[in-house]
């Protein structure tokens, strides 16, 4: 059985293009959102997701109607494929249903783990270039070397309250028993 899946967003306001296309295409139920692709929560979607059973396919009238991103549409159509459900795009002729659909979506799968690698590797190469240069990541220090310094004394002298150290270099009381910690190590 075939199932439809429409989605107008808020530029496109009316989904009857995509519903007659759907209807056209043989869908006997169709389930539809008027949303941006960018929201998460879709309540057609997860509707149609939960409806198709084994040897149906879901179908769209074009890919961006699926998927938030290709990431998602990958995420999703793996999902229907392991469930036994098919996947038909109508504008792409894209059918998982067909060896060539499955081949296609291979193809699409093998380009975004490969983007995806690309994007770890120049985030690595961005981290390395910025420890050559000296940089670290992460949170700049609260204290300086000699503002420690002045804590530590303070603190051993036994003459100010934690309350009054933390006032006087401006950190709050955890802040200060981690420095203590940090610096006993």
């Amino acid at each position: 059985m075939k199932i439809g899946y429409a989605r107008a967003g808020p530029l496109d306001q009316n989904s009857e293009l995509q519903l007659d296309a759907l209807k056209n295409a043989g869908c006997e139920k169709i389930f539809q959102d008027k949303i941006s692709c960018a929201k998460a929560d879709r309540p057609g979607l997860t509707e149609a997701l939960a409806y198709v059973r084994t040897g149906d396919s879901l179908v769209v009238w074009r890919l961006d109607r699926l998927g938030r991103s290709l990431k998602h549409l990958i995420e999703v159509v793996e999902e229907m494929e392991g469930r036994g459900v098919g996947f038909i795009s109508l504008q792409e002729g894209f059918d998982t249903t067909t060896s060539s659909g499955k081949l296609i979506f291979q193809i699409f799968g093998a380009l975004a783990e490969f983007e995806k690698n690309l994007i770890r590797e120049r985030t690595n190469a961005g981290l390395a270039a910025a420890r050559a240069r000296g940089r670290k990541g992460g949170r700049k220090e609260k204290l300086t070397p000699q503002q420690i310094g002045t804590m530590r004394k303070m603190s051993s002298g036994r003459q100010h309250t934690v309350a009054e150290i933390c006032r006087v270099m401006a950190i709050t009381k955890p802040t200060y028993y981690r420095y203590l910690e940090k610096n006993n190590e």
